[in-house]
Formats: C-alpha cells, structure tokens, sequence
C-alpha cells in the first residue's frame, strides 16, 4: 500500500477545537474522525477543565488512538485536537500534535494545518540562544516565540505570528480560552461553527456535521478568534495579503461534503469533470473514476461526454496501514491490494480513467496495466488538475521537483511512460472556472510555480533534501 499512497499529494493536518460542552473531548475525538483523511500518521486531544490542560496523542489512526479511558481523562469542557501528516519534521510520536508545555505564561497547547518555510531559521537562533525543542516541528518554533513574549498569550500569538512567512491555521488552547488564527493570505481553510451555547472551529466543515454543529462561517485570512467565558471576539491583527487560497483542497484534499473557502467540494469536482470532458474529449464507451478522490470528476466527465459511468475499480477501504507481503512477488501488488478491476464491466471495452492528479506516474502506470489486463482494448486517461510541476511549501506533502513526473517530462511522454492511449488534463484556467473561485485569490503555485511568498534557496534546498531521504526510506 506505501506505493500508492506515496505516488499521491498529501494534505498535512486538521485541526478541530470547541468551547464550552461538557463533552468536548468526546466531540473533538468524533471531529477528528471526519477529519482523517487529512492526516493518518498521528493525532492528539489536550482539554481544559479551566484550571488544567490534559493531554492525550498517539501514532496511528484515532480508532487507534483513544479509547474511553483516554477520554475519561480528557475532562474540561474545553478542547482542540489534530490529526497529522509530516510535510516538515519526523515521523514519531514526538511530532504528534498538539504540543503542550508549562511556561511564564502557565499551560499553553497549540496545533497547527500548514507549514513554515522559514522555521528553520528561526530555530537556528533561538538553538543559539539556547532554547531546547523536543520536536523538529515548525509549529514549536512558533510556540517557542509565544512563551518568550512579555505579552499576554492572546497578544503574542500575533506579535510572533506578524514575523513568519508562510501557512498557518492555528488553534491555541490555555486553560480558560481558545484561540484560532488564520495567516493573512488564507492558504489552508479553517471554519466557525455553532452547537447550542458552544463554538466549534475546524479545518473543514464536514467535522460540524457529524456532531450536528452548524456552520456559521470561514474564519477569515488574517483573523483571530478569541473564545473565552465572555464569548467570542474577533480581530484582524496580521498584515493584510494577498489571498492565495490552496485550490488542491478542491481537487483532491478535502472531503466532497465540505465547504472549503465557502464553496462546495463535490461542485468543484463535478464541473472540473464536465470540463475536462470539454477540453479533453475521449472516443470510447466507459468512464471509470479511480476511486474515491476521482469519483466527483468522473461523475462530471460522464455527464458532459455521454459517456456510460461505472465503477470499473473497487476500492478496499479496510486496508492498515502495514501488510505482509508473501514471499512469492505478485505483480503489482502494492496497487492490487487496494484497487481491484471490474472484469466484466471492463472487458472488450475503450476505457476513460479519471483521476485527480499524477505525481511520479508509477502508481498510474499500473493502474493502467491493470485496466487492459481486465481486457480494456483502449485506455484513455484523463486528470482533472494541470500537471504538477512545483513542490509546495504551505502545507502539502509534495516530492521534490526532481520526482515530479510532468516537471521532466512532456504529456506525450507522460502519455508513453503511464502506457495509455491517450492522456489529456484540465487547463488552468478550465479548473479555476469550475472552482469559482477567484484567480487573484487563489494559490496555484503547484502548477504554474509562481509562488504568492518569497521562498530562499535554503528552504528549497531543506526541502529537497527532506523528501528525498522519505522517498529513499519508502
């Protein structure tokens, strides 16, 4: 399974709070369950009973994490959690948020969707003047700056935060309020929601629904929230940006039943379909998603074209995350073992595959060959994003420039190296149009490679050098 999951972008975290419920552990335990797809490598609850913070985290998935126990101890009505993908740092339980530590200001818990290009850096100076870390995460570097602040916590968030550079969704938790900050350019989504007399911030809106919370609105770029016994009371407190919203969430990252940047995700992917089907017209009989982040699209493409849909692959979703591999190779399993072909729907027939994206190929190249194998006589693939070209430094897991397929090669070789019959992806200017979101507003830098912030050699070289060691471990 490590093959394919290493052969797709992955998003870094979620994060979900909530102020005054009784049950706030439990709820944020359940928000972090609809938030899993953002982050499966660990996750975290720290909850206040307004004297204590708390904390419980663990590797692994949140079925994994907590159980009741844990929760009993979690009390407070009070709380935040994350679930964690490592774009930045290791992979141990030392990096699992949120982070918690006791300084002049008392408990202060943090966690964070994003990353920091310029953490290192700071780290180095702060290393110098002899601070200790016990993570390689940016996000405690932040922390670092806000316990060293003369200022109260909720004014040196901000203070801190005026003086980094990148992506940031952060929800900060003392034992008597809850504070959520956006970065001003609004790169990763963060929303507001109700339930009853309680406040709920979250990284996508399908967390509000299954503990029945109604979204209110997205916390906006650059805004803060501060949630204490008063109630709830918003600033502005960072530099105005430029919007540079991360149109991957609708491609690929968020759940089809959010709201991300107030737009519905299953929309986006629908007409990302409909017009892929317009710029990218397939002569064949089948459209066939590869599931689950293809299906919206493909949905979409079949409508437009005319095209007959089916669910020409079956996924497995009970999959863990480690399996034992028998002594006997078996061709392509790393791929087989997740996505199997639909022989009879498959068979003698010219097949559309719809996907999200194709990062390094491998994994498309066997998704092919598994499709003609099932007995396609043609296998036409279609992508309902531009090629990625660009590594991004706000929050994605993305391979080296090195690793990126369309960033070395052209469509025809694409084409030729994935062994289909034809490939054709959406424009730029296609996908931004089914969004509706606006160009001025949005981040593409994946595609176009313009990136909306300065980023130093150091920090492309750190990168590099980061992802290449975890695509040599994998």
């Amino acid at each position: 399974m490590a093959e394919i999951e290493n052969d797709k972008l992955r998003e870094e975290c979620g994060v979900f709070g909530i102020y005054g419920h009784p049950e706030a552990a439990r709820l944020t335990y359940l928000g972090l369950y609809a938030l899993q797809h953002r982050g499966q490598e660990s996750c975290g609850i720290v909850a206040s009973d307004g004297a204590e913070l708390r904390l419980e985290r663990a590797m692994g998935h949140v079925s994994e994490a907590f159980n009741q126990s844990h929760l009993d101890r979690l009390r407070g009505s009070n709380a935040i959690g994350h679930v964690r993908y490592s774009t930045a740092g290791e992979v141990s339980i030392a990096e699992a948020q949120p982070f918690l530590v006791t300084c002049q200001h008392g408990q202060i818990a943090v966690c964070h969707n994003g990353n920091l290009p310029f953490a290192r850096e700071e780290r180095t100076r702060l290393e110098r003047e002899g601070a200790i870390f016990s993570s390689t995460s940016d996000t405690e570097v932040v922390l670092h700056g806000v316990a060293r602040s003369q200022l109260p916590v909720r004014e040196a968030i901000p203070q801190v935060l005026c003086e980094t550079e990148g992506a940031f969704s952060m929800l900060f938790l003392t034992p008597n309020e809850l504070i959520a900050i956006r970065d001003s350019r609004g790169f990763r989504p963060l929303a507001l929601g109700r339930l009853g007399d309680s406040w709920v911030i979250a990284s996508e809106t399908c967390a509000f629904d299954l503990i029945d919370a109604q979204y209110i609105r997205d916390v906006e770029p650059g805004e803060m929230i501060v949630i204490d016994e008063t109630g709830l009371r918003s600033s502005h407190p960072l530099p105005e940006q430029k919007h540079s919203m991360c149109l991957f969430e609708h491609v690929y990252f968020a759940r089809p039943d959010s709201l991300i940047f107030g737009r519905s995700i299953n929309q986006s992917r629908h007409k990302m379909g409909r017009q892929l089907a317009v710029e990218q017209p397939a002569d064949a009989d089948l459209v066939v998603p590869v599931p689950d982040s293809g299906v919206a699209a493909a949905i979409g493409y079949a409508a437009e074209s005319g095209l007959s849909f089916r669910f020409g692959l079956v996924r497995n979703h009970y999959v863990g995350r480690t399996f034992i591999e028998p002594r006997q190779s078996i061709r392509s399993f790393g791929v087989r073992i997740k996505l199997n072909p639909v022989r009879d729907l498959i068979a003698g027939r010219r097949v559309v595959l719809i996907d999200d994206s194709i990062v390094r190929g491998t994994t498309s190249k066997k998704i092919v060959r598994m499709v003609r194998e099932a007995g396609a006589s043609e296998v036409h693939v279609r992508i309902s994003c531009p090629p990625t070209i660009s590594p991004c430094y706000y929050g994605v897991d993305t391979p080296s420039k090195t690793e990126l397929i369309a960033a070395n090669m052209t469509v025809e070789e694409i084409r030729k190296f994935i062994e289909a019959d034809s490939l054709g992806y959406l424009s730029l200017e296609g996908m931004i149009q089914a969004t509706g979101m606006s160009p001025n507003a949005s981040c593409v830098a994946c595609w176009n490679g313009q990136y909306p912030t300065r980023i130093t050699r150091e920090a492309e070289t750190m990168w590099e050098r980061d992802h290449e060691s975890v695509a040599a471990e994998g």
